[in-house]
């Protein structure tokens, strides 16, 4: 049975990987560094995301001494990646579209919290 891992679009399935691979996209990381950049992830969970990651050929992995260093690779994906580039800009136009009306809006603010129970009772 293969690994669904293995497939690049699979891969990207889980939201940690995507974070390594977005992390990776600066550039060389030992896992070390990629561990310390994800604090609430134990170091074997690093691990093994980039094996997967590495599997579905999104990473290279280089071995120097005892450790060893993870570099994104984008052909996997092809027009995939191209396409997933543009979903997220288009994301963070929407966002910042929204934060910056947010910021600017005139008047009073909606609530947040859940509405007040305005009804008297008598005692």
């Amino acid at each position: 049975m293969p690994d669904p891992a293995a497939d690049p679009i699979r891969a990207l399935g889980a939201p940690r990987r995507r974070e390594l691979l977005r992390l990776l996209s600066a550039g060389e990381r030992s896992a070390g560094a990629l561990h310390r950049a994800l604090p609430d992830v134990t170091f074997g969970a690093v691990s093994l995301q980039l094996k997967a990651l590495a599997a579905a050929g999104l990473v290279d992995v280089r071995a120097a001494g005892r450790h060893r260093y993870y570099r994104a690779r984008r052909e996997p994906l092809g027009p995939v990646a191209r396409e997933l580039e543009r979903v997220w800009d288009d994301a963070l136009w929407r966002l910042k579209l929204h934060a910056e009306l947010r910021h600017s809006r005139r008047g009073p603010r909606p609530r947040t919290g859940p509405p007040k129970d305005r009804t008297r009772r008598r005692g």
